[in-house]
């Protein structure tokens, strides 16, 4: 079950969308869900896997200590998440729903790990393409929990697409190695 704020962000895409596959960047007005703002991401994309952050909320930059600008949203991930992230980003990017990633938040030391949920949402760019994803950041716990700590990565436990006939993507592993 998704976090309520993943709900709202995901049915205000849905809405803007209307009946084409992504609603443009241009119909997104981030006055209309100010207040999870410090949660909110836009990532580009410039090719298969190049997701630079643009623009980064408030508690995402202090959860990882750092000005995210520029910096590729993989990289936020635990290495063996990245593959099948991107594989998803991909498949979102040619097709376009929400996926919805569910995973932890892993900080050095003591602490921690909070559960995570965040959403990509395609966007439709100036020239018809998929350029950019909005994104939603939701940790699923108390940050605290933390303890002030730097993230050090995200991992993930599931992904998932929501279009009404897409299939479900999960994490799949044998003997312990992720396999798909």
């Amino acid at each position: 079950m998704a976090h309520p704020n993943t709900e709202r962000l995901t049915e205000y895409w849905r809405a803007r969308a209307g009946h084409r596959p992504a609603p443009a960047r241009a119909d997104i007005d981030p006055m209309d869900f100010v207040d999870i703002l410090p949660q909110t991401l836009i990532v580009g994309r410039r090719e298969a896997g190049d997701l630079p952050f643009r623009l980064v909320g408030g508690l995402i930059a202090q959860l990882h200590r750092r000005d995210l600008r520029g910096v590729n949203l993989l990289s936020l991930f635990a290495a063996a998440d990245r593959a099948p992230l991107r594989l998803a980003t991909e498949q979102i990017h040619r097709r376009p729903e929400p996926l919805t990633i569910e995973g932890q938040i892993r900080a050095e030391g003591v602490g921690g790990p909070v559960g995570l949920e965040m959403v990509l949402l395609p966007l439709v760019g100036v020239t018809g393409e998929i350029d950019r994803f909005l994104g939603l950041y939701q940790p699923l716990g108390m940050t605290a929990r933390l303890m002030g700590r730097t993230v050090t990565d995200l991992k993930v436990s599931n992904l998932s697409r929501s279009g009404e006939d897409g299939p479900r993507l999960r994490l799949a592993s044998l003997d312990g190695r992720r396999i798909a």
